[in-house]
């Protein structure tokens, strides 16, 4: 049996309101990891763990007691490099699926990023979520979920 893992600080509602409706279908155990409390809807299958503020706190949590077989859905990619390593399936909340293949990309255009915005050079992060993200998170979650479920 599978668990899907949510790193919930930074999951923006759309997302989540995709994961609450898998859940829910597909009667799966979801936990939303964040360090402080947020609503979540009434539900067998939905629960909120509320760990202490810290940098990196909910990160630990996630890798300390996610599974495998589990699927976890983190836009912060030092975790997800941390999840691949440990042999889950990790997803941002765009989309992209992070493998083996493509975590060490990620790492260094994430760093580079970092680096351009603390010398100046660009300023603000990623655009804001569109229903076109939201569309291909979904698409990518709902293969990745039913392959995760039949094995």
């Amino acid at each position: 049996m599978i668990t899907i893992w949510v790193d919930a600080d930074a999951c923006p509602q759309a997302v989540k309101q995709v994961i609450y409706k898998a859940a829910e279908r597909t009667k799966t155990r979801t936990i939303l990891v964040a360090n402080s409390f947020m609503r979540t809807p009434p539900s067998a299958f939905i629960s909120l763990e509320v760990v202490s503020k810290g940098a990196d706190v909910a990160d630990a949590y996630i890798v300390d007691h996610c599974d495998v077989n589990d699927l976890i859905i983190t836009a912060d990619i030092p975790l997800a490099d941390l999840l691949v390593k440990k042999g889950c399936v990790a997803i941002n909340p765009r989309g992209k699926v992070y493998t083996e293949q493509n975590i060490a990309e990620a790492l260094g255009m994430r760093d580079f990023m970092d680096e351009l915005r603390s010398s100046g050079q660009i300023q603000g992060g990623p655009p804001q979520m569109a229903a076109k993200n939201v569309q291909a998170f979904a698409n990518s979650f709902d293969k990745l979920l039913t392959q995760k479920l039949r094995s």
